[in-house]
């Protein structure tokens, strides 16, 4: 029997259609795991957090950008194809609407559908030379000021040579996935997925010649907070966080488990880009 996972946002419309979605899946001899958005947390879960089973075909997220974030920290690093159904505001991560479900369904249920791998990072957290966390983000991390706290001074090493100390509100390490996220909003530049790079994008730093800065995704990125650091958070794809301490180690990674994303045939992706970003195309 063929088993799919089911994310639905916590929306009225969403979980209407998932129910008449879940339905149509039964009937046609699927069995169906059905996981609720979690909701954003400050802590990060334990090693015994749940996880989705791990002979999944496919998993459908029927949601915006944070309830497909969301899936994808439930999968975790198996390679099961993921398909995003929009509902939400402007998103990157669903490639269907919903009208679209039904008619992808068959054709994935049908093994008919390719899968495009998006990058990901894997983050570690050191803690006077030992590990106390480690997560892996399709987005970003984030270290951001608390809003009482002074400017961040973040010390930062490309493969273990220094580049700056950015001095700045926080700073984003972005995959090309998560371009289009925090660190565009951030001044950072949109880098189209299949580009093999990783985005470093200061926060209102402090010295405006601080710019954005993009890296080959091979390289080992390590920051490190001042020892007078105080009130800064880091976050995980802005699903989970920890509060840092004074002179904290983060280390970001590729990671070797990309996510496997469906596209629909046709969609293009300048096209998603102008429509999300809504460029004209002609003149002001």
């Amino acid at each position: 029997m063929v088993k799919v996972g089911l994310v639905v946002k916590s929306d009225p419309e969403a979980e209407q259609k998932a129910e008449a979605f879940e339905q149509w899946l039964v009937k046609k001899g699927t069995a169906v795991f059905r996981q609720r958005n979690r909701t954003p947390s400050r802590d990060i879960p334990g090693k015994k957090s749940e996880h989705s089973p791990p002979d999944l075909f496919c998993v459908f997220v029927l949601g915006g950008d944070g309830t497909f974030l969301g899936a994808i920290r439930w999968i975790g690093d198996q390679q099961v194809p993921v398909l995003g159904i929009k509902f939400g505001e402007v998103g990157f991560l669903a490639e269907a609407v919903a009208e679209d479900l039904f008619d992808a369904a068959q054709s994935i249920l049908e093994n008919d559908f390719t899968t495009n791998e998006r990058m990901r990072l894997q983050v570690r957290v050191l803690r006077k030379k030992e590990e106390v966390a480690r997560e892996t983000v399709l987005n970003d991390v984030v270290i951001n000021k608390g809003t009482l706290a002074r400017l961040a001074d973040i010390e930062t090493r490309i493969d273990g040579q220094y580049l700056t100390t950015y001095r700045a509100d926080g700073l984003i390490i972005a995959t090309p996935t998560g371009s289009t996220a925090y660190s565009l909003a951030a001044g950072g530049p949109v880098l189209q997925p299949a580009v093999p790079g990783i985005l470093l994008t200061p926060i209102c730093p402090f010295s405006l010649t601080n710019r954005p800065l993009i890296v080959p995704d091979a390289v080992r990125i390590s920051l490190r907070v001042a020892e007078t650091a105080s009130d800064l958070m880091l976050t995980f794809d802005g699903q989970v966080g920890m509060e840092l301490q004074d002179g904290d180690t983060i280390e970001v990674v590729k990671s070797a488990h990309p996510v496997q994303m469906i596209p629909i045939p046709g969609q293009n992706y300048y096209d998603l880009l102008k429509a999300k970003l809504r460029w004209s195309g002609g003149r002001v």
